[in-house]
Order: structure tokens, then sequence, then C-alpha cells
């Protein structure tokens, strides 16, 4: 019988917003190892997403257990001047997501999903968006909750949530 703990969500903070950093090298590999912690610091179209800052509005939440992060979701306004791959408009923020490997698929990515679903509707955000490559099976993730393709962008995997 498992008898772990069911893991923690929280508000991610400048404190411990390094995690950024191991999630995006993670996001970036999740087919393969295509990128080093050095790649992903030297370039600046993905650096970008290991910085986390409030004051632009950017928020998130991480998910722990037994202290240990498993888990984070974040939202970015990378703005027109530093777009991400998901950038749509400068008033959307763009979401990242990443869990552990060994806590994938098991619905620690939709707890994580949902609460940020949650908190940018209560911040009066009409829309979100992402961009999550051909294969990646997290598509399946985005889509079960109600982001779609953007139209004229799906070779890119950009992806929109609007509040329902």
């Amino acid at each position: 019988m498992n008898l772990e703990k069911t893991p923690a969500i929280r508000p991610l903070t400048p404190e411990n917003a390094g995690i950024l950093g191991v999630a995006t090298l993670g996001n970036m590999n999740w087919c393969g190892e295509r990128f080093t912690c050095e790649d992903i610091q030297a370039d600046p179209v993905i650096a970008h997403y290991t910085v986390f800052d409030p004051e632009r509005g950017d928020f998130g939440f991480i998910m722990t257990r037994d202290s240990v992060i498993i888990g984070v979701a974040w939202a970015q306004f990378l703005g027109r001047g530093d777009p991400g791959y998901g950038f749509v408009d400068d008033g959307v923020p763009e979401v990242s997501l990443w869990v552990s490997p060994e806590d994938r698929g098991t619905g620690h990515g939709r707890r994580l999903l949902q609460r940020l679903l949650l908190e940018s509707s209560s911040r009066g955000h009409g829309r979100l968006s992402l961009s999550v490559e051909s294969g990646n099976r997290a598509r399946d993730l985005y889509t079960s909750e109600g982001f779609v393709p953007v139209p004229g962008r799906e070779q890119d995997g950009v992806m929109l949530w609007r509040v329902p």
C-alpha cells in the first residue's frame, strides 16, 4: 500500500524560482537529451523561461512532497520584445508546466495546471497561451483542459485557453 503524503501546492515565489532552470531543461528535453543547462542559459529564446518576475505579473505554483519539488506550473508575461514560443499577444501570459519524470502520469500535472487556470481567472486574464511540440503527450492534457490550437500557428504547437 502506498502511504505517501498527497503532494502540496503552494505559490511560486522568487526565492524558489531556481527550480525553473531544472523545469525548463526538462521541458526542452521531453523527448530525449537535446539540451544542457549551459545551452538553456546561453540561448535567450529559452533562458527567459527561467526568469520569474512577479512585478511584470508572472505567477505560478510549485508542488512538493516531503519538501521536495516534484512539479511547477508558471505563467509569464514575456511580451512582444522578448516573445516565448507560445507568444500570441502582450496581454496573454504564456504557460509552462513541468512534473518530475517519476511523477508523470499521476495527475499531478493536471492539478498544477488547473490551479494555474483558476489563478489566471481570478486575476482577470481571459486567455493563456503555450507551445507544445508535436508528439508530446502533454498536448492531450492541455486539450482536455480546454486549450485549442491557434489557427495558423498549429505547426508551432501554439495553443490558447480562454476563460469558459
